[in-house]
């Protein structure tokens, strides 16, 4: 009974996700397709499970107690099931009824931020959470690669105006970090929220941020810019901001090198998007 009840409570989280739409806070919606195969892998594994429940009370019941060849004696023991059944329960539990947090600047501030060059070498670099720069180099081969970078810096490059929208932003901004001698002068705008970091430069200089995901939220990172704002501006962390300006670079001394920032010409206080998070296509 337990096991049919844990079957239909993994089946109804993974529908209620895809039906709310809450889907898009664990996965790359470019991946929905799997989640919805699963979902229905389940369903057809818990109507089996709760067939073969009912066919074997069945058989219980016409057996009587010790007249049919099997043994009752061979039960699972109690504490097996005392300490299985609570994890399967757990993330069904937790799912449906605690709330589904957003990831913010305490993430950011928790984990700290970094260019993923720093970590090469260090564990699977398919699973290293990235932060500032997106970087997709590890999932193409360097041909491949490169490729599509030239590809994606034609969309831009002669453009006066370059808007950074939830579906270009993290293609935007890879391409942008990737060939920034090149953007030097060019104007962008991007909307994101405002991370106040104590190493930067000057006080008048913040970071705006969008939480991106590669594949699904474990491998999620948070990207954005440097920004030099008007003298005077005095802005929260997690406030989300409009900004307009021209690109240029500058010498960053966390991270010992030089990285692109924005001159902020025109900036405005916006309100967060429904999806605050972005996603990479491929």
């Amino acid at each position: 009974m337990i096991r049919s009840l844990i079957l239909i409570g993994f089946t109804y989280f993974l529908f209620h996700l895809h039906i709310t739409g809450d889907i898009n806070k664990y996965i790359n919606m470019k991946y929905s397709y799997l989640s919805a195969t699963a979902g229905y892998a389940l369903l057809v594994l818990t109507i089996v499970q709760i067939f073969m429940q009912n066919k074997e009370q069945s058989k219980e019941h016409e057996c009587g107690h010790e007249h049919c060849g099997h043994n009752h004696a061979k039960e699972d023991k109690w504490y097996k099931k005392l300490i299985v059944y609570p994890i399967f329960a757990f993330p069904i539990i937790s799912g449906l009824f605690f709330p589904i947090a957003t990831l913010d600047s305490n993430i950011v501030k928790a984990k700290g931020f970094h260019f993923p060059i720093y970590d090469e070498g260090k564990g699977d670099s398919f699973m290293q959470q990235q932060f500032l720069r997106p970087d997709t180099s590890v999932y193409y081969g360097k041909e491949a690669y490169d490729a599509l970078m030239k590809k994606e810096k034609k969309k831009y490059i002669n453009k006066d105006t370059i808007v950074i929208n939830d579906q270009n932003y993290l293609k935007a901004m890879e391409t942008i970090y990737n060939y920034s001698g090149d953007f030097l002068g060019k104007e962008i705008e991007f909307k994101g929220f405002v991370f106040n970091d104590s190493e930067t430069i000057e006080k008048n200089q913040l970071f705006v941020f969008r939480f991106g995901v590669i594949h699904c939220i474990a491998d999620s990172g948070v990207f954005g810019m440097l920004v030099d704002m008007p003298k005077g501006t005095n802005l929260k962390n997690d406030e989300w901001i409009r900004v307009k300006g021209e690109v240029s670079t500058i010498y960053y001394q966390p991270f010992k090198m030089n990285i692109p920032y924005l001159k902020v010409k025109e900036w405005s206080k916006t309100t967060a998007p429904k999806e605050q998070y972005v996603f990479r296509g491929y």
